[in-house]
């Protein structure tokens, strides 16, 4: 995977306090099934967290508050 792609990724949820996988990949200029791709491996790592509501799935990093 291209570490690049990890590295903004992580840095724009750094930036958040969560985000829906289409909104990361408008932020970084990525496709979002290059994103998908990306945020299912780093999910797998434990390097960010799905988080569900009312049906609605966000990822973030982990232990990070929500807000």
């Amino acid at each position: 995977m291209n570490e690049e792609l990890r590295e903004k990724i992580l840095k724009h949820l750094g930036s958040v306090s969560q985000a829906r996988n289409k909104e990361v990949a408008r932020a970084i200029g990525v496709e979002k099934a290059e994103v998908d791709k990306a945020i299912g491996d780093l999910a797998k790592e434990g390097k960010i967290e799905y988080r569900s509501f009312g049906g609605i799935t966000y990822v973030a990093l982990p232990g990070k508050a929500e807000s």
